[in-house]
C-alpha cells in the first residue's frame, strides 16, 4: 500500500484546520491539495521535512478549485508539474482573473492575508480528468471520482481503500461532529446526496479529509453527513420564503452552529478552528441561493 503523509498547513497559525496530503510513487511523490497559496511556505517546508524537494513533485490532484484546496497550485506549476483536475475547473485555474475578483467582492482587503496570490497556469499543465478515470504514477493509481454537490468541479480520488474527499465529506475537527461546507454558488443538496452513496458505493476503509485528517469510520461518518446536510438547508428554509435578508441571518445561523458544536461537547478552540476550515457565514450565503435556484425550478 503507498504511504500516506499529512502535512498541516497551518492556516492562519491554527493546527489541523487544512492539510495537503503527499503520497509516495516508485516515480517520486505526488500532492492532493495545495492548500491556499499563502500557507505555500508551511506547504514546502511539510515536504521538505519528508526528504523531498519542491521540485520532485511532478503531480498534483486537486479535488476541486475553491481556494483553500487549490490556492498554491500555480507555484507547482511554475516547476513543471501536471496539475491533474475537473474539466469544469480548467478554465478558472488557466485564466484566474474572474475567480480572484469573486473572492475579491467577498473578502475584500483580507484576500492576501487569507490566500496569498494566484497566477494562471498554462493550459498545457491543466490535466482534466473525467469520471472514474484512472490516472498511473508509479506504482500508484488514482480513481477520480466526480462528487458535486459541494462544487459542480469537485472529484474525490480513490486510492486502493482510501478516498481523498476534499469537501464532499465535510468538515471534521478535532474528533468534533462532521459539517458541510456550504459557500456559494455550487450548493446542490440532491446531487451531494448522490455523491455520499456513490463514495459509499466505492467502499472506502477510510477517508481522507482536507478539512481534516482521517476518518476510519466511513458509512457513520457520511449517514451523519447526509442528516446534517437536511438539518441546515431546513433551517435555513423559512428565513428564504420568509425574505429575511441575508445580514440578518449570519448572526443568527452562526449563534445555531455554535451551540449545535457546544452540544456535541466541542470546546471554544475546537469551534474557532471549524470556523476557520468552514466559515458559517458563508454557508448562508449558499444555502440561500440553493433554495433561490430550487424556487425558480433551475435546480
Amino acid at each position: 500500500m503507498a504511504k500516506t503523509h499529512i502535512i498541516d498547513l497551518c492556516f492562519l497559525e491554527t493546527q489541523e484546520a487544512i492539510a495537503s496530503f503527499l503520497i509516495e510513487t516508485s516515480d517520486g511523490p505526488i500532492l492532493i491539495e495545495t492548500g491556499p497559496e499563502s500557507t505555500f511556505p508551511q506547504l514546502q517546508k511539510g515536504i521538505e521535512q519528508l526528504g523531498f524537494q519542491l521540485q520532485d513533485i511532478k503531480n498534483v490532484f486537486l479535488t476541486h478549485i475553491h481556494f483553500d484546496h487549490a490556492g498554491a497550485a500555480w507555484q507547482f506549476s511554475k516547476l513543471g508539474a501536471k496539475i491533474h483536475l475537473h474539466p469544469l475547473g480548467l478554465p478558472h485555474l488557466a485564466s484566474p482573473e474572474k475567480l480572484w475578483e469573486s473572492a475579491a467582492r467577498i473578502y475584500g482587503k483580507d484576500m492576501d492575508r487569507l490566500w496569498g496570490k494566484m497566477e494562471p497556469i498554462p493550459e498545457a499543465l491543466l490535466v482534466p480528468v473525467d469520471h472514474l478515470e484512472i490516472i498511473q504514477v508509479g506504482d500508484v493509481s488514482l480513481k477520480a471520482l466526480h462528487t458535486p454537490g459541494h462544487a459542480v468541479h469537485h472529484i474525490a480520488w480513490k486510492l486502493d481503500g482510501d478516498i481523498f474527499t476534499g469537501d464532499v465529506a465535510g468538515v471534521k475537527i478535532n474528533n468534533g461532529p462532521v459539517v458541510p461546507p456550504c459557500p456559494p454558488p455550487d450548493i446542490h443538496i440532491e446531487n451531494w446526496k448522490h455523491s455520499i452513496q456513490f463514495i459509499l458505493k466505492n467502499q472506502p476503509m477510510r477517508l481522507f479529509l482536507t478539512h481534516y485528517g482521517i476518518v476510519e469510520n466511513p458509512e457513520e461518518h457520511l449517514e451523519a453527513l447526509d442528516d446534517i446536510l437536511d438539518t441546515w438547508s431546513g433551517w435555513m428554509k423559512p428565513y428564504f420564503e420568509k425574505g429575511i435578508p441575508q445580514e440578518e441571518i449570519i448572526p443568527e445561523f452562526m449563534k445555531y452552529t455554535k451551540s449545535e458544536l457546544e452540544a456535541k461537547g466541542v470546546d471554544a478552540k475546537t469551534i474557532q478552528v471549524y470556523e476557520y476550515a468552514n466559515p458559517s457565514w458563508m454557508s448562508v450565503a449558499g444555502l440561500m441561493r440553493y433554495w433561490k435556484l430550487k424556487s425558480q425550478g433551475r435546480i
